[in-house]
């Protein structure tokens, strides 16, 4: 390989970054230049020290044509080689979920992730300004994911592409190393033409390399004889470069440079098969042809397909093809691509080639194009159907039905900011379009958004105008009073799920599970619910109605096989759902994984949902500050973290926790809250938690509530009817009773990995003299700050902060004032103050407001 010249400090970045992977450090590297800057030669060289030091070596190239396929810029690189990194059975696996992306992009990093196991790897991907939309997603979810391995990722790109976009997306995940080049020197030119020349540079030809403003591509082709030195041209391309192009391909047949030409009208990769139809030519007449232009260093051969050697060579052929000329050829690739059976979306750039306004031909292929893509690549569908649109007149009918078919397919690429905003536009009689907005428009438009609106939580009754008797569902879904039912299936499933949700509201579980069960069996249409969604609503539903186990399953089948774009919800219900039944490690798993497919799919609608789960957790184990940053404004995890901190009059206040909140069963049993639990709907955790509160402290009563907490598959809650029966008996003097209670919550606490409530209980059964020859792995007490006081010191602190003196705090507590000072002086020691005042400023710091406001 011939030295790399003026690129000495880029390439030791690079090496720097092949060293920190080698290390464990995984990193991104952007090498960004306009065309011919030199991109591809410093990836060349960073893959051959890559290689010299064992690392394992991946790399490919996007194309132009690559938006029109999915995976088409990263699959080479993956399963180039012997040893590919995804194994052809794998890589048909993934081809079944080109429909879901996140699905996709998560099982990709996790195959890379296996076949890595601990290798140094290097992955490259040069020209990624080409790279299709999937690839695009795919890198920020799976750069993200395998953040720990031994892996660089390596990119060259153009400036203001997908690779900036792609550094904002990963930048605080991983480190991220980008690296603009600069054109090189006059003595780096200079020397880079010496070496292809073998020999030093003649003063005639110094004079010319002046001429390629450092630019290592212009300076490699004049000395190939590409590029003369009377290019001054203020053009697009040096003329000088056109020039050059024509005297190379002077030398050839004129069949080849016919090849030449109209391949550069296809593009800068081409099949030999479409040109030679073009040309009606046989395939067999060009193949010397063909072996002129490679040998000539227009064209290479990479076996299925051909591609022009620089994007900038082949610019400069398309230079020397008149205007009018490239137009026919547009229009007769089209042509032929479309009778080939290649389809829409392989014409579709030939078409907006050469398409005028008002040409309904050129509409309709795009339209079919779009609808051909939409499946599998969203984003170029997007693109595509919004170039159809712009190519009909503003007041002709057909620029309604396609804005329409633009309002559906930004929806369905998840675009829903800019599907909103064209939808207003259209029909508010703006210049987009000037024709008439009748009602069934509006309907239809209408009734596009609706199922989104609801779904991000944004339906607005206002919005929601006209007689359809399916917009009137919606109304009702928004909380609007229906007068009639309707005889419209699709209508009937809306005012199912609106019923529904106001079952679920009240707490009717069973009555919301069947209607959501209801309006999934209805027959499909314009404004239909997403299923997935509806199912979301059915499950949490059946989980409260005594089925969570069913429940629990089910939405683990759907995280791995339904709707991907539906993914955050998902994972915020089995999160909800997998903490209900007591695994707290996957419900963390699954609260942090609904928080990153946020951030992939921007957005964060259900962040809070997934940090309420969280805070639980945290709770759980003990971990107060973290509860504490994750709480928000939440008033149930803000009481709960009083409650831990010592707090006793906030447990009344766990009576109000909102309908909706995680596994709020246990915390009205926490807080005595009969009235509540009596009007939840009937199941085996609400009629046995009630009977727990009824049952008061009568060990009799209490064991026949305890037995039917037994039946609802609710360990948390399970565990604090045990304690409570365990401390009753205990109180009664029967430990026969209470000892096994307690130690079988306190084995049960253990397991889930809820050491907080372990830890109290593991202290009532100390205090009452148990002895174990293993106590339960409990973690020890912090041995400063807040995590470090005991509750009753806690309780003490909280006092004082309040304005109590010891005297007054004592009799709060029924204790001796000096016993509170006792414990005020280990306060003091443990947060580091030394006054009342340090102490009430570190409270008022911690709670906002103070806890027994």
């Amino acid at each position: 390989m011939a030295p790399l010249r003026g690129r000495s400090q880029e390439l030791g970045q690079l090496l720097d970054a092949l060293r920190s992977a080698g290390n464990g450090r995984a990193s991104l590297a952007v090498v960004s230049g306009e065309p011919g800057i030199g991109k591809s030669a410093l990836l060349a060289a960073t893959v051959e020290q890559a290689e010299r030091q064992g690392f394992l070596v991946a790399s490919a190239a996007a194309h132009q044509n690559d938006n029109i396929s999915p995976l088409a810029s990263l699959a080479p690189a993956l399963r180039a080689g012997p040893e590919p990194l995804i194994g052809t059975d794998d890589f048909l696996e993934l081809a079944l979920l080109n429909t879901q992306p996140l699905w996709l992009a998560e099982r990709l990093a996790d195959l890379i992730g296996r076949r890595l196991a601990g290798s140094r790897t290097l992955i490259v991907l040069d020209d990624a300004q080409w790279s299709d939309p999937l690839t695009a997603f795919v890198l920020r979810v799976a750069i993200a994911r395998l953040s720990a391995t031994k892996l660089l990722w390596l990119l060259g790109s153009r400036p203001g592409t997908m690779a900036d976009q792609l550094i904002e997306a990963v930048g605080d995940q991983v480190p991220v190393h980008h690296l603009p080049l600069q054109p090189l020197t006059a003595d780096a030119i200079q020397d880079l033409a010496a070496d292809r020349l073998n020999h030093s540079v003649d003063p005639a030809l110094a004079v010319q390399l002046a001429g390629v403003q450092g630019i290592p591509f212009l300076a490699e082709q004049l000395v190939a004889g590409l590029y003369l030195s009377d290019s001054n041209a203020s053009g697009p391309l040096p003329a000088g470069l056109v020039e050059g192009v024509r005297r190379r391909t002077g030398g050839l047949s004129e069949l080849s440079r016919d090849l030449v030409r109209t391949a550069a009208v296809f593009g800068s990769e081409f099949r030999l098969e479409d040109v030679a139809v073009l040309m009606a030519t046989p395939v067999a007449r060009l193949a010397a042809s063909l072996e002129e232009a490679i040998q000539a260093g227009l064209l290479t051969d990479a076996g299925s397909v051909l591609r022009f050697r620089h994007e900038l060579l082949r610019s400069a052929a398309l230079a020397d093809v008149p205007p009018s000329a490239q137009r026919a050829l547009h229009g007769a690739i089209a042509n032929q691509l479309m009778s080939a059976g290649r389809g829409a979306a392989a014409a579709a750039p030939h078409v907006l080639a050469v398409a005028q306004s008002g040409d309904v031909a050129a509409v309709e292929t795009l339209r079919e194009a779009a609808r051909d893509l939409l499946a599998t690549m969203a984003t170029t569908a997007a693109e595509i159907i919004h170039d159809a649109f712009d190519l009909t007149r503003v007041d002709d009918p057909l620029r309604a039905e396609v804005g329409v078919e633009v309002v559906s397919i930004l929806l369905a690429a998840r675009q829903y900011d800019r599907a909103k905003a064209f939808a207003d536009d259209l029909l508010s009689g703006t210049a987009l379009y000037l024709g008439p907005i009748t009602p069934e428009l509006q309907a239809t438009v209408q009734l596009h958004l609706a199922p989104y609106q609801w779904a991000s939580r944004r339906l607005d009754v206002q919005e929601l105008v006209g007689a359809d008797p399916r917009l009137a569902a919606y109304r009702a879904l928004a909380g609007a009073e229906v007068s009639e039912p309707s005889d419209d299936p699709v209508a009937q499933a809306v005012l199912q799920v609106a019923a529904a949700e106001r079952a679920r509201t009240e707490g009717r579980y069973a009555d919301a599970r069947d209607l959501y069960v209801a309006a999934r069996q209805a027959e499909t249409g314009l404004g239909s619910l997403p299923d997935t969604l509806v199912e979301v609503g059915e499950l949490y539903c059946r989980a409260e109605a005594d089925e969570l186990p069913a429940a629990l399953e089910r939405v683990r089948e759907l995280m791995t096989a339904g709707e991907s774009w539906w993914a955050p919800q998902l994972a915020v219900l089995r999160a909800r759902l997998e903490y209900s039944a007591g695994n707290l490690q996957e419900a963390e798993s699954a609260a942090n994984s609904g928080l990153r497919w946020m951030d992939q799919l921007h957005d964060r609608t259900l962040a809070p949902a997934a940090d309420q789960v969280l805070a639980l957790i945290a709770l759980a184990r003990g971990h107060l500050t973290q509860a504490r940053k994750l709480a928000g404004s939440d008033p149930t995890i803000i009481t709960l973290l009083a409650i831990a901190d010592g707090d006793a009059n906030a447990v009344r206040r766990l009576a109000v926790t909102r309908q909706d909140f995680p596994d709020r069963i246990t915390l009205l049993l926490q807080a005595d809250a009969a009235d509540e639990l009596a009007r939840l709907s009937p199941s085996a955790a609400s009629r046995g938690a009630l009977a727990v509160v009824a049952a008061g402290n009568d060990v009799t009563e209490l064991l026949e509530a305890v037995e039917v907490v037994r039946t609802a598959n609710r360990p948390l809650l399970l565990a604090l009817a045990e304690e409570r029966l365990g401390r009753a008996a205990l109180a009664a003097g029967d430990r026969q009773t209470g000892v096994p209670a307690l130690e079988r919550a306190l084995d049960r606490l253990t397991a889930l990995g809820a050491t907080a409530p372990a830890g109290r209980i593991q202290a009532v059964l100390q205090a009452a003299g148990v002895r174990r020859r293993r106590w339960a792995a409990v973690p020890p007490r912090a041995q400063e700050g807040w995590e470090a006081l005991t509750p009753m010191e806690r309780r003490v602190a909280l006092l004082v902060a309040e304005g109590h003196t010891n005297r007054s705090a004592a009799e709060e507590l029924v204790l001796s004032a000096s016993t509170v000072g006792t414990h005020l002086r280990a306060v003091f020691g443990k947060l580091g103050v030394n006054s009342r005042v340090q102490l009430t400023r570190l409270v008022l710091e911690r709670f906002a407001p103070p806890p027994n406001a």
